[in-house]
């Protein structure tokens, strides 16, 4: 009976480093989708989880009496705390702007719940186990659980059931096992507590059923908030937020709330991002994308007749599956991505550049901006010395960069980064209508700076079949007023590498606030 009492308790302790460590994780993403600096984020979440398990730990000493009634209450509050975490992030990101101070304080009663739980499951369990059995055996169910709950986020809870499901199935854990024990164990909760706890139980079941029901509609609906126009489709997937909005005949592709494109003048950023590269490289046969899941790079490629093959490597499959099966996306990347020539490959592309064996006319970056150390990675000199290896003699890089004007330090950043893995580049900018003034950063290994710029300038494009892009507007993309006017100390600007991650930094640090 002392066994099967013990057990029950442990159990409990296992749900609850379970939940509570996938209660952090799903906060820490989170922060990372609004507030971006993944790193940051995910160091200050969890940093304050520990603090606030250590201030629960030591609040715990008062309590004197009713310890089992005590615990139960606490395992409520968490499992409710648990459940709409996700939903009340959502909820208040769509009326304010301090998303971190609500996603910081959740993480902090979430830790002070478990800090109190651990040492009232002890003092419990010292009834049944000697004091060194005891504190081995509760503290070793507490740390499985977190080592399950880690894996099942990773595998299963956002990859499956994203951040809308996930944590009402924790929360219901934490539930289930708050019931069990209460049921089991009810003998020994006073009859005065008894009553308030069963309506407390009843009353959470009703609500996190009801949060589990219309989760989806009310996380939608607090998207909504975030977003000027109507969204048609809004996914999780194992790597970003991925929406889409429609405003009367256009609609906007953001990933992790950030705009990607617009289809009221996407041409005015991929037609600059792929066909001077092209038209550079003379007569390109093999293509790497890099990033580009959205299909558009891919159609305009397809346009220059000597392309044989073109990979597109990009990390997320729902974002290349979407390009592939939504109506928008298909429409405006002109089912690239069936073609035959096109190889999609979902895989990281830094580790794909380490790997390959293949060499190609023409590489285009068309990543995410910068925001994160992870992104930041793909846009160092390690990476762009992969990339010139594994380019031709007469091959052509062109990577997006930024704006060269919102974000200075990080555009010039990028093109400092080229130069010093061997390739001799050209600064490109463009004024588009949805996302202000845009850039680009072209390469080569065979052209010297001067003599590429010319040649962009005299580029001819009646072969292709273009919606803005012409001779003339080579011209003016080429050119540049004294970009220094955005930059006090251009000495202060420093490659970026994977030991000296500076890129995300200028970027969060650009003059956003402008735009």
């Amino acid at each position: 009976m002392k066994n099967s009492k013990s057990a029950l308790l442990k159990i409990a302790l296992f749900a609850t480093g379970l939940s509570g460590i996938v209660a952090e994780y799903i906060l820490s993403t989170l922060a990372s989708y609004f507030l971006g600096d993944s790193v940051f984020q995910w160091t200050i979440v969890l940093s304050m989880m520990l603090f606030s398990m250590g201030l629960g730990s030591r609040i715990s000493q008062y309590f004197r009496e009713a310890l089992l009634e005590k615990f139960l209450v606490i395992e409520f509050m968490l499992s409710f705390l648990v459940s709409f975490s996700a939903m009340f992030v959502y909820i208040v990101s769509g009326y304010t702007m301090y998303n971190g101070f609500y996603i910081y304080l959740l993480s902090i009663l979430i830790g002070l719940m478990i800090g109190l739980e651990i040492p009232l499951v002890t003092r419990l369990n010292e009834a049944y186990e000697e004091l060194r059995v005891n504190i081995a055996s509760v503290m070793e169910k507490d740390y499985y659980g977190s080592l399950i709950g880690g894996l099942f986020f990773a595998f299963i809870g956002l990859p499956y059931l994203g951040l809308t499901y996930t944590p009402f199935v924790l929360g219901l854990v934490n539930f289930s096992v708050a019931l069990i024990l209460f049921v089991r164990l009810r003998h020994l909760i006073a009859k005065q507590y008894a009553v308030w706890l069963v309506v407390a139980a009843s009353f959470l079941f009703l609500v996190q059923t009801t949060g589990l029901i219309f989760a989806k509609p009310i996380i939608l609906f607090a998207e909504q908030k975030k977003y000027k126009d109507k969204v048609i489709f809004d996914a999780q997937s194992a790597y970003q937020k991925i929406v889409l909005t429609q405003w009367q005949d256009d609609y906007w592709l953001y990933l992790n709330g950030m705009q990607q494109f617009s289809t009221l003048d996407e041409v005015m950023y991929h037609e600059p991002l792929v066909h001077p590269a092209m038209l550079i490289a003379q007569h390109p046969q093999d293509i790497l994308i890099l990033g580009g899941g959205d299909g558009c790079a891919a159609r305009n490629i397809l346009q220059h007749s000597s392309v044989k093959s073109i990979t597109v490597v990009d990390l997320d499959p729902m974002m290349t599956d979407l390009a592939k099966t939504h109506p928008v996306l298909l429409n405006v990347n002109d089912s690239s991505f069936y073609d035959p020539k096109v190889k999609i490959i979902n895989k990281d592309a830094y580790i794909y550049m380490q790997n390959t064996q293949n060499y190609f006319d023409v590489i285009i970056i068309d990543l995410p901006d910068p925001r994160n150390v992870e992104i930041n990675r793909l846009f160092t000199v390690e990476m762009y010395q992969m990339c010139y290896r594994h380019l031709r003699t007469n091959g052509v890089l062109i990577t997006q960069s930024g704006s060269p004007y919102y974000a200075t330090k990080a555009y010039e950043c990028v093109n400092l980064s080229m130069q010093e893995a061997g390739f001799k580049t050209v600064r490109m900018h463009n004024q588009i209508i949805t996302m202000g003034e845009w850039g680009w950063v072209i390469g080569t290994k065979y052209l010297e700076s001067d003599n590429l710029k010319k040649r962009l300038q005299q580029l001819n494009f009646s072969s292709l079949k273009t919606e803005w892009i012409t001779t003339e507007a080579m011209m003016m993309m080429t050119s540049f007023g004294n970009i220094d006017f955005f930059i006090k100390n251009r000495n202060e600007i420093e490659p970026n590498t994977i030991q000296n991650p500076v890129l995300y930094r200028y970027y969060l640090k650009g003059n956003w606030d402008l735009y």
